[in-house]
């Protein structure tokens, strides 16, 4: 598909595998765009004779004719004002290479989505790590960002080769390492650049999702350190550690971090209900937050000692046009 304008600032790139009700959801939002000057290229596996992500949006920013690449996930969808929003922070702006922003659950997920989508954007389930990215945050220059809500100078995207084929997940990282560090550039996430993506329901979507990302950030954190070996990526591999020692061995006052941690999801739980989540979604998503903690500790702690993770593309069932695998 390609909405073609007189004059094209953005290529929206979308990579798909099989055309889901989601994906019709996005392309309608992208048609009530505040701002008209853009189009869309949805690259297939038809088109690009490959599964993966990362090589159709490279493909698509072959094809493309604007400014800037706009990379979208086929399960989000934009804000109205995205692209005009978008642009008004990249107007003038020659030391930016890229702008992002907050990915928020939709409001019309299921209760099973939005305690998901709670895990990911509250402070103690993300481990501080990145929490930032499924909320409403104050404006900050990033130098990891997902492609779900991404866009990109097409120029420095040029410069530094596009997406590493070899990764997904993780291309996206591997890109804004090169953007900020190779070409010595700023990414800026602006709160008013927003994307709502769609979550995967609890408990077992979730941490088929949780599986990919532990797995790759956790190798990156001993192949690509500046942006991976961060504290707040390693705490859930040092709570794994902990609760381990604790069962095997009960060391003299052992308990006390496990009593504060209990303590913080306590109130994790009153201040998901003070904001006026439901009950139900409020306590889906506190029992989620250690489970999570716990898969995704260990699972770094197994790519950090993988030599090498090879791209594994989602699989689908053609038939009823839905990705498997979470």
């Amino acid at each position: 598909m390609n909405m073609k304008q007189s004059k094209v600032k953005f290529s929206i790139i979308i990579p798909v595998r099989v055309e889901t009700d989601y994906l019709r959801e996005t392309l309608t939002q992208l048609q009530k765009q505040s701002f008209k000057s853009f189009e869309v290229l949805v690259i297939t596996d038809k088109i690009s004779k490959s599964a993966s992500p990362a090589t159709k949006r490279n493909l698509g920013a072959k094809m493309s004719k604007g400014e800037y690449l706009a990379f979208i996930d086929d399960d989000s969808y934009p804000d109205i004002n995205w692209l005009k929003n978008a642009n008004k922070q990249l107007a003038d702006a020659p030391h930016l290479c890229a702008v992002c922003g907050p990915c928020l659950t939709p409001p019309g997920d299921n209760i099973f989505q939005k305690a998901s989508g709670l895990v990911w954007s509250s402070y103690l389930g993300s481990g501080g790590a990145g929490s930032y990215r499924n909320n409403i945050s104050k404006k900050r220059f990033v130098d990891d960002y997902p492609s779900v809500n991404l866009i990109v100078n097409k120029i420095d995207f040029n410069n530094v080769g596009g997406f590493n084929t070899h990764h997904w997940p993780g291309e996206d990282t591997i890109l804004c390492l090169d953007l900020v560090y190779k070409l010595k550039k700023q990414i800026l996430y602006h709160p008013s650049i927003r994307v709502f993506h769609h979550r995967r329901n609890v408990i077992v979507p979730h941490l088929q999702q949780i599986t990919r990302y532990a797995l790759h950030r956790g190798n990156f954190a001993r192949v690509y350190p500046q942006t991976s070996f961060r504290i707040g990526y390693l705490v859930p591999s040092m709570f794994s550690v902990y609760l381990l020692i604790l069962i095997f061995f009960h060391p003299p006052f052992a308990f006390i971090p496990l009593i504060t941690y209990l303590t913080l999801l306590t109130v994790s739980l009153i201040s998901f209900i003070a904001k006026r989540y439901s009950p139900v979604v409020s306590l889906l998503a506190t029992i989620t937050i250690p489970i999570t903690h716990v898969y995704y500790g260990i699972l770094f702690i197994i790519g950090f000692c993988s030599p090498k993770l090879n791209f594994v593309a989602h699989k689908v069932d053609s038939q009823n046009q839905q990705y498997l695998g979470g």
